[in-house]
């Protein structure tokens, strides 16, 4: 092992109860819970909180947050490109692509011969609406696993988004609500819908709007509607994408005969899509599926893999079976995205994100 002799990983990163640590720098990565300076992956509000002194992030997942906690949400911001290096207390730190959402990152620290990277959420699979995962080599690897056992495997998202349109030919007289998080999914299902020729417009819940636009001023979505602004007639063989809460909710009262869908990697799993009633379910995942963690944790080239939020145990015994160090790091607060949460106006709204 490189490090050896030069810097343990505990001395540069290390877990805490406020998340990830990193003492000499001073700084922790997407904390629990508010700190002087955070450098922050991603813009989903399980890892992206307000209230820290100083946040470093993309621009895209600052204005995330900015959208979702108002202009107020820390102290001071700095915007950090793909691949700037800075220095941060003695600490060389760079931000590189996650694959996960739009602005998502892995983080990179290095000191005294030890390279960690910090994953965050991350996808190895094309995805239109962000920048590709990207590898980076060192000798510390961070993941997530929140798919991580061998049951997931999301296969191809093309072929699940031919289900929804080939269901909505069947059915052309019924509307389909599709459940999609508000950060990524969202965006990423209108495209991938796009992609499969569905040129028609494309209806959105009111707790979708702010961010859909974001997106949508930065790459081209096709026509986007508001749901709040349409007539019964118009939404006959129509898509409507909303929270996966709105599903359940009186909000679906003005679809006619409303197909339920719902795009998740957890809908692998038959009988969760049962217990939520979803009739189509979709398995598109902006997580790395059971295959997808395995390939870049060998991609790395690590010899040491710290596991967190998600299946923390099978993938250590997986990394154990393999000649590598590994360890769960057991920290509590992460885990699938908030539908609605900071979505201002709109997720307050009484009527289930429709805000006048």
């Amino acid at each position: 092992m490189a490090y050896l002799g030069a810097m343990r990983p505990h001395d540069l990163l290390a877990p805490t109860p406020a998340g990830l640590a990193c003492r000499p720098g001073g700084f922790h990565i997407d904390p629990l819970r508010p700190v002087d300076k955070a450098l922050i992956t991603h813009g989903h509000s399980d890892h992206a909180r307000p209230g820290h002194g100083a946040v470093l992030a993309t621009q895209e997942t600052l204005d995330f947050m900015r959208l979702r906690y108002g202009d107020d949400f820390a102290g001071r911001t700095q915007a950090v490109r793909y691949g700037e290096s800075l220095d941060i207390g003695g600490v060389t730190v760079s931000f590189h692509p996650a694959g996960h959402v739009l602005g998502s990152a892995q983080i990179r620290l290095a000191r005294n011969g030890l390279t960690i990277v910090a994953s965050g959420d991350y996808k190895d699979v094309a995805d239109p609406t962000c920048a590709p995962f990207e590898r980076v080599p060192c000798d510390v690897f961070i993941t997530e696993a929140t798919f991580g056992l061998p049951v997931f495997r999301h296969g191809d998202p093309h072929a699940e988004t031919a289900k929804l349109v080939h269901s909505v030919a069947v059915f052309p007289e019924r509307a389909h609500l599709v459940g999609v998080y508000s950060l990524g999914k969202a965006q990423r299902m209108i495209a991938l819908l796009r992609q499969a020729g569905w040129d028609k417009p494309i209806w959105l819940h009111g707790a979708l709007e702010t961010i859909t636009r974001y997106y949508a001023a930065r790459m081209d979505l096709g026509e986007l509607r508001p749901v709040r602004e349409a007539r019964k007639p118009e939404l006959v063989g129509a898509i409507a994408l909303c929270p996966p809460s709105a599903l359940k909710d009186v909000w679906t009262r003005r679809f006619p005969e409303p197909v339920t869908a719902f795009a998740s990697g957890w809908m692998r799993v038959r009988a969760r899509a049962r217990q939520r009633g979803v009739e189509l379910p979709l398995v598109i995942s902006d997580h790395a599926d059971w295959d997808g963690l395995g390939a870049t944790i060998a991609s790395t080239g690590a010899t040491e893999v710290w596991v967190t939020h998600g299946a923390e145990d099978a993938l250590v015994h997986w990394c154990e079976a393999r000649g590598l160090k590994a360890r769960p790091l057991r920290l509590v607060g992460y885990g699938e995205e908030d539908e609605t949460a900071g979505e201002g106006a709109a997720a307050l709204a009484p009527d289930g994100g429709e805000a006048p």
